[in-house]
């Protein structure tokens, strides 16, 4: 598997699948999140809203992994990981590792042979993004594919890249 990290927008991506780091609600918001949603637009929040009705307590449990279509993306699907939120006192680094870990699994599911992620977790959440970059790399190396050939992360900033890239080298 192609693991490579690339500055842009992730709305843009030509991959058969977007990654959403969503909220347990899965109904938008700020961020990556926001943007993917107003990016693919309303059917997308309609499947999602479907999606949560389904669920346990109607949230997605962080570190699970749900699809949906991508709505006018370039993309084919969306699928929506819900990143853990990051504490001092608290390690969740398994979790984060099983957003991308999961939110891979799915996409072989479906088929995808590319995928873009952005970097989970290390914006609102405020995981350290040196680290998140390193959970980031850790996941999707971790789990073994039959379809996926190419991850790219996305990343929205050159701090971030520059995380992601040393993530990737060591």
């Amino acid at each position: 598997m192609d693991l490579r990290a690339v500055r842009g927008d992730i709305t843009e991506a030509d991959v058969d699948v977007i990654v959403n780091a969503a909220n347990p609600g899965l109904l938008g918001g700020g961020g990556v999140d926001g943007a993917i949603h107003r990016a693919a637009g309303p059917a997308v929040l309609a499947e999602c809203r479907t999606i949560v009705a389904r669920l346990p307590g109607h949230r997605l449990p962080r570190g699970q992994a749900v699809a949906t279509t991508a709505g006018r993306l370039p993309a084919r699907w969306i699928v929506h990981t819900a990143g853990p939120i990051w504490s001092a006192s608290r390690d969740h680094s398994a979790v984060l590792r099983s957003c991308y870990a999961e939110s891979l699994r799915v996409a072989d599911e479906l088929g995808a042979r590319s995928v873009a992620f952005p970097a989970i977790s290390a914006g609102i959440y405020g995981w350290p993004v040196e680290d998140a970059a390193g959970q980031a790399v850790a996941g999707v190396r971790a789990t073994a594919v039959d379809h996926v050939v190419e991850v790219r992360f996305v990343l929205f900033s050159d701090p971030v890249l520059a995380a992601f890239e040393a993530a990737l080298s060591g």
